[in-house]
């Protein structure tokens, strides 16, 4: 779920069943470590999730930073209340 251009890695979702270097499904943010910014599609990141995406370690610590692992446990509790 993650690809490298220079020092900006995008963060996307892939289908597993396609070769590694598939066609991302969609983009759904990037993190620049040097500059030390990040951006998240919320909403779409959590619909993958909801769908089954696993997250790679590397997005799941980015994820993890932005709150986007509480949001989909309220999300989830919302639905089901």
């Amino acid at each position: 779920m993650v690809k490298l251009r220079s020092k900006t890695m995008w963060i996307v979702a892939i289908d597993v069943r396609s070769r590694r270097e598939g066609r991302d499904l969609r983009k759904v943010g990037f993190y620049d470590p040097i500059k030390n910014q990040t951006y998240l599609n919320i909403s779409v990141i959590l619909y993958f999730l909801e769908q089954g995406a696993q997250p790679t370690g590397t997005v799941q610590d980015i994820s993890k930073k932005a709150g986007v692992f509480m949001e989909l446990s309220h999300n989830q509790q919302t639905k089901f209340n």
